[in-house]
């Protein structure tokens, strides 16, 4: 009967360790930790104020450069936020979002504010007012992006496709590649709210 008891709980200890959350993110981490603590952006969502690239504290800020008419690499970078946003639950409220917008020329603060707000109701609309608060934005971030229009008049945008987030001191603690799924990021932010 001992070495039955033994061996349940020999089973449990495996089966809770198989079942506990990884220790380490699986997004990317830079070493050291970039700081965008310096930057802000005018918010779309708050009549032009500047956002400051830092989450408030105890909590994080995801950022991500995108753009309103993206066929499919922005809206599904941004779905799949939202669902790693609805996977940790409550602890969802202690985690912002705001996109900045690459294309300045055709997506006004109105445009870029509804555009996120459409996948988290109370996310930020970013736009920076010249391409020079842009870039230096970006450059802050590690993200880079291109607006040409060709000859014929078509707009032709390319930019990173990286999700950032930072904390209360402005660091980018891990960056997500597209194509990382909600319950990979969902892991991540677990890990880093244990943390904030």
């Amino acid at each position: 009967m001992r070495k039955v008891v033994l061996l349940l709980a020999l089973l449990a200890l495996v089966a809770s360790a198989c079942s506990s959350e990884p220790e380490e993110l699986s997004g990317f981490v830079r070493t050291p930790l970039p700081s965008v603590a310096g930057i802000a952006l005018p918010d779309g969502s708050a009549g032009g104020e500047p956002l400051q690239m830092v989450a408030a504290e105890g909590e994080l800020l995801l950022v991500y450069f995108g753009y309103t008419e993206c066929p499919d690499i922005c809206p599904t970078t941004l779905a799949d936020i939202r669902n790693a946003l609805r996977e940790i639950g409550d602890d969802a409220e202690r985690i912002s979002l705001a996109m900045e917008t690459i294309d300045i020329d055709r997506d006004t603060e109105e445009i870029v504010t509804a555009y996120v707000r459409s996948f988290v109701p109370d996310a930020h609309g970013l736009r920076a007012p010249d391409d020079a608060t842009l870039r230096a934005a970006a450059d802050a971030f590690g993200a880079d992006y291109s607006v040409v229009i060709n000859e014929e008049g078509v707009y032709e945008v390319g930019h990173t496709a990286h999700t950032y987030a930072v904390n209360d001191e402005g660091l980018i603690l891990v960056t997500w590649a597209f194509g990382t799924e909600p319950e990979i990021m969902a892991q991540d932010l677990r890990l880093l709210l244990k943390d904030a």
